[in-house]
């Protein structure tokens, strides 16, 4: 035996699931992502406050409960309709730490700039920004900049962390949801996805997608200011609304089924999607929440959703059940039933 083999031996296999490398599929916010948090990195940092694996990590400081979120952004390209990468990072963070039921605070911004990336695109970044955060009702409060060498990057990578408040009485949490709730969607999915896809085939259609991306906790507030009973939050961005809603099914031990009639789709993104050859219900959504609600509460939860400018197109989509735990099934349009698993590849690299 070689002393490789022996230390090889001797020590704990890299749990790497027949890849030896990351490949894109890794970011996806599908399967691939899953495994490569549950077997290499939730392992090796395992506590109580990041097992839930939600949106955030929710704790408390004296008598106050916080939410704290993190999360990177690569989006290419830099600059989209409807948004860029610096509205972006903010809406995304904002968002995260809102499905927690918290009230966005403070947020920091890290940047890791291209060497000669235009400063006429950083600025514009930055003022993107700054008009996110002020519409958001934030504060950036700390930050960092590094640049790397022509060609080890792509232009601008952004990491945004945040911290916010949440309400007494909110118990926000994907292992909350129950049998019998009523599942809500806010509008439209796939938008987003399919507005940077467009981008990127240089697709036209009759009226401009634009990517929905929009800060979601001033619907959040309005919604947890009624008396619903609601149990789950979740923006569904990678992976789509089927991801986010399989990590709930998993999280909560419950099935979940849709109905395919009842989900909204644009007609321009269902044509995208079909020209494109993808799934709607993996395409990641940077404007959108899903809610999961008590079933003697959807209905109210419903309407007050549809006063809200960011809710008007709001539906509810299906419920929890007792059936299949830990899976998604839909019922399609022409009456039959199929699984909708997590995505297990990647459909559209770099979408935020």
């Amino acid at each position: 035996m070689s002393s490789e083999v022996g230390l090889l031996g001797a020590s704990c296999p890299i749990p790497i699931t027949n890849y030896k490398e990351i490949v894109l599929a890794h970011g996806s916010g599908g399967k691939l992502s899953q495994q490569l948090i549950e077997k290499m990195i939730l392992p090796q940092f395992r506590n109580d406050l990041l097992e839930p694996l939600h949106d955030g990590a929710i704790f408390s400081l004296g008598k106050q409960r916080l939410a704290f979120s993190t999360d990177s952004y690569v989006v290419s390209p830099i600059f989209f309709p409807g948004g860029d990468i610096g509205k972006l990072a903010v809406h995304g963070t904002v968002n995260d730490l809102a499905m927690c039921g918290a009230r966005p605070l403070y947020l920091s911004a890290a940047f890791i700039l291209e060497e000669g990336l235009p400063m006429d695109d950083f600025w514009r970044v930055v003022q993107s920004m700054q008009e996110a955060a002020a519409a958001a009702g934030v504060q950036l409060v700390t930050g960092d900049t590094k640049v790397v060498d022509r060609g080890k990057a792509d232009k601008i990578f952004i990491n945004t962390s945040g911290i916010g408040v949440i309400p007494d009485g909110v118990n926000i949490q994907p292992r909350n949801a129950r049998v019998g709730d009523r599942i809500i969607v806010s509008g439209p999915i796939a938008v987003h996805g399919i507005a940077i896809m467009s981008v990127r085939e240089g697709l036209e259609f009759e009226s401009e997608i634009a990517s929905d991306t929009a800060p979601l906790n001033g619907l959040v507030e309005a919604m947890l200011r009624s008396e619903a009973d609601i149990h789950v939050l979740r923006d569904p961005t990678r992976g789509g609304v089927t991801s986010a809603l399989s990590e709930i099914a998993h999280s909560a031990a419950v099935g979940i089924e849709l109905e395919e009639a009842r989900i909204p789709i644009t007609e321009e993104v269902r044509g995208a999607c079909e020209i494109l050859g993808l799934d709607p219900l993996y395409v990641a959504n940077e404007g959108k929440l899903l809610a999961i609600v008590a079933a003697e509460h959807a209905d109210e939860l419903l309407g007050l959703m549809r006063e809200h400018s960011l809710g008007r197109e709001s539906a509810i989509i299906g419920g929890v059940v007792a059936e299949h735990p830990g899976f998604v099934t839909m019922k399609t349009r022409v009456g039959g039933r199929r699984v909708v698993d997590m995505l297990s590849g990647e459909q559209l690299p770099r979408i935020c």
